[in-house]
This record gives C-alpha cells, sequence and structure tokens, in this order.
C-alpha cells in the first residue's frame, strides 16, 4: 500500500482538526468491527476522512500513536478491504511523518449511490461526528431516496389512472405523441401508472392540478427588497404560489421570475436601470429544480427575489455521487420517468437532458455575470444568481498575467468569456496603447504574445 512522507506542519493540521461530519480520529487499537461502522456510516452520507492512529484529544500521551509498520494493520486492512475494496468510493493510504515515528492509516470515502453495511450487517450514517444506526424501515427507505437507489415519483398517489387519462394536461400531450396507444394502457406502459393508481410521476407530469393531491409540489416566489439577508420587514407584499403539471409551473414560473426582476431598478452611468439576468439561465435552474428535487419531501421549490441574486431552493439533497464540485460533470436523474416523459413534450423544457446548469453558467458569462453558486443547505439545493458583474476584460488579462508569463488571444477569450477573437484584439490594442502590455518580439503571426509592458500596474 501507498506510504505518503508528509512534513510536521502537514501533520499537526491534521491533529488541529476537530472531528465533524466530514471526519474522524481512531485509535490503532480500534476493533475492526467497529470501524467498519464508520466506513459504513460515511459511505453512506457524503464521504469524509478517518484516521486511524490517532487518538482523541481527551486522551492523555501523544496523539499520533499508529502502526509500527504495514504488517501491524494487517488486522484492520483485511476487514476494510473485505467489506469496502479500494476503487470509486474507498481509497487508502499510509501517511508518515518523520516528526512522529509510526504510520498513521487514511481512509478516503467519497460520495456515491450505494448502501454500505458494517461488519455485522447494520447500515449506518454519518451526521455531525455521531455514526448513527439506521435500525428501521423508514430510515433506510430515506437513505434509499437520499442515494437516488429508490425514487418517490414511483409512488402511487390517490388519483386512477383514468382520472390521469382524461386531464387536460395528458389530453395535450397525448394528441402529439407517436405511436399512440389507448390512453390508460400508455400510461401504465410508460410506468406512469400502476395497478390503475396514478404515480406521482404521472400526477407531477399530467395532472392539471398536481399540488390538489400532492400540495407540496408548488413553487414560492417571495420579493424581497434589500441585497442582505431576508426579514419579514423587507419582504414585499405576500409571496406568489405558481401551481400546474410540470411544464406549465415551470414556464409560469420563468415568466414570473423575470417580471418581478424588470421591476427592480439598478444604477448605471445613464442612470435607473432594469436589473438583467439571461432569461435561459432562469428558465434552466427552474427546470432542474422541477424535474429534480426529491418529491418525498414535504417542501416547495422555493424562489427568493432580492435587490442582488436570485436565490432557487430545491428540496432533497444531491444524489448519489453527485456533489457540488462534480454537478456540471456528472449525470444521475433522482426522477428517470419525469426527466424523461418531460423530454417528450412539444416544447420541452429540458431539451438538452443534462445540460441545464453548463447553459446556465454559460447564459451567465455571455452577459458578463458571475457563476451561479451551487450549495446543499437544510436537506436540499441552493442555487444562487449574483447580479455581479465578471472582471472587465482589461482586468481578468491583467490577473493572468499575474501568474503568467505570457498571454495569447485563445487564453484572453478563455478568462474572460468573450467568444469573439476580433474583441480581444482590440482589448489588446487599448491594453498596448496604454503600456499596460506589450507584443513579444519576435513571433510570428500565428503565435502572437503578449507579455507585461512597462505600465503593468503593480497591484
Amino acid at each position: 500500500m501507498q506510504i505518503s512522507e508528509i512534513d510536521k506542519s502537514d501533520a499537526d493540521d491534521i491533529l488541529a482538526r476537530s472531528e465533524s461530519h466530514f471526519f474522524d480520529f481512531k485509535s490503532k487499537r480500534i476493533q475492526p468491527a467497529k470501524l467498519s461502522r464508520s466506513l459504513s456510516a460515511f459511505g453512506n452520507a457524503e464521504g469524509g476522512e478517518i484516521y486511524v492512529g490517532i487518538e482523541d484529544p481527551s486522551v492523555s500521551g501523544p496523539r499520533w500513536d499508529g502502526f509500527v509498520d504495514e504488517e501491524a494493520a494487517n488486522s484492520v486492512l483485511a476487514v476494510l478491504q473485505d467489506l469496502f475494496p479500494s476503487g470509486e468510493t474507498f481509497s487508502y493510504r499510509f501517511i508518515r511523518c518523520v516528526d512522529y515515528p509510526s504510520l498513521v492509516l487514511s481512509c478516503e470515502v467519497f460520495k456515491n449511490q450505494f448502501i454500505w453495511k458494517d461488519s455485522q450487517g447494520d447500515v449506518y450514517l454519518r451526521r455531525g461526528a455521531q455514526s448513527l444506526k439506521q435500525d428501521s424501515f423508514e430510515k433506510q427507505e430515506r437513505l434509499r431516496l437520499n442515494k437516488g437507489i429508490a425514487s418517490y415519483e414511483d409512488s402511487k398517489v390517490d388519483m386512477t389512472a383514468e382520472e390521469l387519462a382524461t386531464s387536460e394536461a395528458f389530453l395535450g400531450f397525448y394528441g402529439v405523441i407517436v405511436p399512440r396507444a389507448e390512453p390508460v394502457s400508455w400510461l401504465k406502459k410508460q410506468k406512469v401508472a400502476r395497478e390503475d393508481q396514478a404515480t406521482v410521476a404521472g400526477l407531477i407530469l399530467f395532472a392539471d392540478e398536481p399540488q390538489a393531491v400532492l400540495p407540496k409540489a408548488a413553487i414560492k416566489i417571495s420579493r424581497y427588497r434589500t441585497s442582505d439577508e431576508p426579514t419579514r420587514a423587507t419582504l414585499e407584499g405576500q409571496p406568489s404560489t405558481i401551481e400546474g403539471c410540470a411544464v406549465v409551473l415551470i414556464k409560469d414560473t420563468v415568466d414570473r421570475i423575470v417580471e418581478t426582476v424588470e421591476r427592480i431598478p439598478v444604477m448605471k452611468n445613464s442612470g435607473l436601470k432594469s436589473v438583467q439576468y439571461p432569461r435561459n439561465a432562469i428558465h434552466e435552474i427552474i427546470t432542474n429544480a422541477v424535474i429534480h428535487r426529491d418529491y418525498s419531501v414535504n417542501d416547495d421549490v422555493h424562489v427568493r427575489i432580492f435587490d442582488n441574486r436570485i436565490e432557487i431552493y430545491s428540496p432533497g439533497p444531491l444524489p448519489a455521487h453527485v456533489t457540488v464540485e462534480n454537478i456540471l460533470d456528472e449525470r444521475f436523474a433522482r426522477n428517470q420517468k419525469i426527466v424523461r416523459l418531460t423530454n417528450k413534450f412539444p416544447d420541452a423544457p429540458n431539451k438538452d437532458v443534462g445540460e441545464g446548469l453548463n447553459t446556465a453558467f454559460q447564459a451567465m458569462r455571455e452577459l458578463q455575470l458571475k457563476d451561479p453558486i451551487v450549495s446543499q443547505v437544510n436537506n436540499g439545493v441552493l442555487v444562487t444568481l449574483r447580479h455581479e458583474k465578471l472582471a472587465e476584460p482589461e482586468q481578468a488579462i491583467i490577473n493572468y498575467l499575474r501568474t503568467n508569463d505570457e498571454v495569447n488571444n485563445s487564453k484572453a477569450r478563455a478568462v474572460t468569456f468573450i467568444g469573439s477573437e476580433n474583441k480581444v484584439k482590440n482589448i489588446f490594442r487599448k491594453m498596448m496603447t496604454a503600456g499596460i502590455i506589450e507584443r513579444i518580439p519576435g513571433r510570428s503571426q500565428a503565435k502572437t504574445g503578449y507579455m507585461k509592458g512597462p505600465n503593468f500596474p503593480s497591484s
């Protein structure tokens, strides 16, 4: 197994950390069965790190008290590799510091889409600094829903398949689908009706008023006249409630947000202007919130519009292996039927399946606005659109040259989010005239580059 050498400052940084939702210390004397509980707990939550061979801060004596050699950890490793094999979810290595003469076993756990059991066959979940046993059907079912192993969209609701097949929303959709079958048979074949009852997916997609059966499937829009934290005093009027089937819900919500935002004044050089956000960025994020939310969570999607930002909160944590760090690259649909069938509508809100957030990021950049912020809060996902400009193109190029020897047109387009070569050429000309940059001599036109000029700002 890999042994990583670290210096004393890195070792002391580890020792200075506190046990938390993502971090734990374990004594080298821990029973492998007990350690397996912690691996199960981290594997079933958002992942984290466990260091075996570091004593709890409350223990007297040296805290860095690891294994004398690799063989001394064999009994621990045998259990871990058997139950939690190294790979995409679990990674193991020894770390050694010359100032602390023993090996500490570092166990790194990554967020994943599986449920992990300890050596006794029990399921644990990390919450705060505790590993909690999931000893009831309800707890394990909630874990399965959070992981995306099960989806609430398959649950039956209090509406018959016949009622769903006669709704206006379904009939409008049914008129354009090919090939066509008898309505109830089609619903059953698409798995949005079971045993003559509609499912959550069928309700959300095709019922005229899904919220009559599933009340917390609406979208609440609140306008706050502030750039700070929301308070009752800064709330403008009463929050709006948008209802309807998925495609109607998305369209009406986007229209209402755009209408509300355009009434927010912002001071420009030429006077007061309306705030602008790219409509397609709002559309893509609202679409994601509707089709990917966890419908088992008893809460609406919430949109909060502030003077300087829009916050969109969708109930349910990111499923499976998706994290806020990899969300633009990874794909996992919690509600696969809702996603698939929404895409079949004539004017599908999710035309480019899987590209929603990427489209939102690109749309913000095209308006020279900062990237959306994605975070997990209160068992849900929060996306924040900020009305904050990116650095001016000239400043972005200056910032790049502070840490790089040269810049060319391609690199400048990447850091300024400008797609046009000619626009960047004009920016380069202005910066050369000002003496901020100068052309690197002796280069062919195809390899043109620029370096700091005599008037390049020192800070």
